[in-house]
């Protein structure tokens, strides 16, 4: 044994000795085959002993080269010496690229490391992995740049959970190709999924063409309404499991306005509305839901004004529940719920629920709209 030692030590001393006077293409040559035997297994144990301190010898070689040699022979080898790959992960640019990209060495906690303590072009390397896990890509959205985002959002291989989906959301939702990427996505929650439209209705309101087109105060508010729109929409696609957080998003956001309620009880959100009382009453889910489906009027009512609206206003949206529930009862298609209401339009009624009733009757204009267009294009199919 002390012969082989003895014998591997003189291997290494000499393999030292020739490089001090080597040429620099003659040292990247030597410390290519010597990577490249060591990858493929073609040297036995105690030579492979001799190589791996050849290598650590070799990340200090002056010229850049030689170490890149070393990276690309080493690169897809998932043996390869930890401390010679973290060290060449950490040298310039375009040798670091060769094992960041490739190597199944780096761990998890190295290449968090590595984007905490590299610049923009390493960050950039690791994002452009071809696997990725959940914990590195939570720690690059969390310190990376609009253009590291975009490329995991590109990027098959990058596991994104929908924390991190949020957290982007919340970064660098104000970017247009970040918010177009994040909408084409299925797994996008719905609450981060709204907080986009919002975004988006921000962008177009603060179009300068737009608003010397229509007018700033209208554009505020055809946004606003389109908004709502599209989030009634989000609310009939969210699974059950995630109504409560989208509700809880916009509670927060106070977006839970009761022109807001109305509408979506209107369009029959029946699900999310409760869900909406239930988050605004502070009462339990089973008495919610079996008030809204069996409860008197005045108990409607109350449960209403719990969840802060006005009495006036409540007296609006308990009729509105009373005609969901009877359409229901008779198991017949809903008639339109705005449309009813908006015939009471002759009322004498105060200033909120008058107000509120208005807008109804514009949902209700909204839907005959929407009914003709349908119609329309019914018509031009049969013929």
């Amino acid at each position: 044994m002390e012969s082989e030692a003895l014998g591997r030590h003189v291997i290494i001393h000499a393999f030292l000795r020739w490089a001090e006077t080597a040429k620099t293409s003659d040292r990247a040559k030597a410390a290519s085959a010597l990577a490249r035997a060591y990858a493929s297994d073609a040297i036995g144990r105690d030579e492979r002993n001799a190589a791996e301190m050849a290598m650590l010898f070799l990340l200090d070689d002056p010229a850049p080269k030689v170490r890149l040699a070393l990276a690309e022979a080493l690169a897809d080898c998932a043996e390869a010496p930890r401390a010679v790959i973290v060290a060449l992960a950490e040298d310039q640019p375009e040798i670091a690229a060769q094992v960041i990209l490739r190597s199944q060495v780096l761990t998890d906690t190295d290449l968090v490391d590595l984007a905490a303590h590299g610049g923009d072009v390493t960050r950039s390397l690791i994002a452009h992995r071809r696997v990725l896990s959940r914990v590195v890509c939570a720690a690059l959205i969390e310190i990376g740049s609009v253009f590291d985002v975009l490329t995991l959002l590109a990027n098959d291989g990058a596991s994104l959970s929908k924390p991190s989906l949020k957290r982007i959301c919340e970064r660098h939702g104000d970017d247009a190709e970040v918010r177009a990427l994040l909408l084409e996505r299925e797994d996008l929650p719905s609450d981060a999924r709204q907080a986009l439209v919002e975004k988006v209705g921000s962008a177009l309101a603060g179009f300068s063409l737009v608003q010397a087109a229509i007018g700033t105060s209208r554009v505020q508010r055809v946004t606003r309404e389109a908004c709502d729109v599209a989030t009634i929409g989000l609310a009939a696609d969210a699974d059950a499991g995630e109504i409560d957080q989208l509700v809880e998003h916009l509670r927060v956001c106070g977006r839970l306005t009761p022109l807001f309620l109305m509408q979506a009880l209107c369009a029959g959100r029946i699900e999310f509305f409760a869900a909406a009382i239930v988050n605004l009453s502070g009462q339990r889910e089973r008495r919610v839901r079996s008030i809204l489906a069996d409860g008197r009027q005045a108990a409607i009512r109350a449960l209403f004004e719990a969840s802060g609206l006005e009495r006036d206003v409540s007296a609006l949206f308990a009729d509105a529940v009373l005609l969901w529930r009877k359409d229901a009862r008779r198991g017949a298609a809903p008639a339109s719920v705005s449309a009813r209401l908006a015939a009471r339009a002759g009322e004498a009624l105060s200033g909120a629920s008058r107000e509120l009733l208005e807008r109804i009757e514009g949902f209700s204009r909204a839907e005959q709209r929407q009914s003709a267009r349908a119609f329309a294009i019914q018509a031009q199919v049969a013929a």
